[in-house]
């Protein structure tokens, strides 16, 4: 990764620049650096692109971070105009839409690690819990995911009212929910275990089952059936 923050672009020879590597090598072979000045396009009369481009990286901390950036937070970085923010908030969206659109064809799910697969990206490193639903059919397709709600975990906010709507709607066979801990430990809370237990009680009056509640963390994940809190 390049950590020189005052070479500009024409420093570099044609064939060592980002946008010609690109071309050559495909867009893996860049740095997490590269490819934003790539979007940056042009540095400031004192800084150059890599030295933006670093800035913004050591500003957000994490690359996960880019997924709930603001305008006003890039914009907040000395040398990034609405401009340079536009086109960066710009690319995030296409990259979560592809992704969207790519992961929700009729996702099977055969065990919880391919519940947990689909959402881990997603749900790593939020700064805040995310409570989400993948509603299935009768072969464990995925029919739709939804964020139920964010902000603590808590039987008074979880109500199965709000599950089982959209369950219906959706016409669903099966219910898994998941959430994350901004934490990074996946180690599922007394709250957590209390939520679920009550959710299955629902999904059993209304005849949707409730196939596992899925606790994301740092890249890795808890899944609540596994632990023998739902029966199999």
């Amino acid at each position: 990764m390049l950590q020189t923050t005052s070479w500009r672009i024409h420093d570099l020879s044609k064939s060592d620049r980002p946008r010609e590597r690109l071309i050559r090598q495909g867009a893996k072979s860049l740095s997490n650096q590269e490819l934003l000045a790539i979007l940056l396009r042009t540095g400031t009369k004192d800084r150059s692109v890599f030295h933006l481009s670093m800035e913004l990286l050591k500003t957000l901390e994490t690359i996960q971070s880019f997924r709930d950036v603001t305008l006003e937070e890039l914009m907040s970085i000395r040398g990034i105009g609405e401009a340079k923010a536009v086109h960066i908030l710009a690319a995030v969206e296409l990259g979560r839409r592809v992704y969207s659109a790519s992961s929700e064809e009729r996702y099977k799910i055969r065990s919880p690690k391919d519940a947990a697969a689909y959402v881990m990206t997603d749900l790593s490193g939020l700064q805040q819990e995310h409570f989400v639903a993948l509603f299935l059919n009768v072969k464990n397709e995925v029919l739709h995911k939804q964020t139920i709600f964010i902000g603590g975990l808590n039987t008074s906010i979880v109500h199965p009212r709000e599950l089982f709507k959209e369950a219906v709607r959706r016409s669903a066979a099966s219910v898994i929910v998941m959430h994350n801990h901004p934490s990074g430990n996946p180690t599922p809370s007394e709250e957590d275990v209390l939520v679920t237990k009550r959710l299955v009680k629902a999904g059993e009056i209304l005849g949707i089952q409730l196939l596992d509640h899925i606790i994301i963390g740092e890249y890795n994940f808890v899944s609540l059936k596994e632990k023998g809190y739902i029966s199999r």
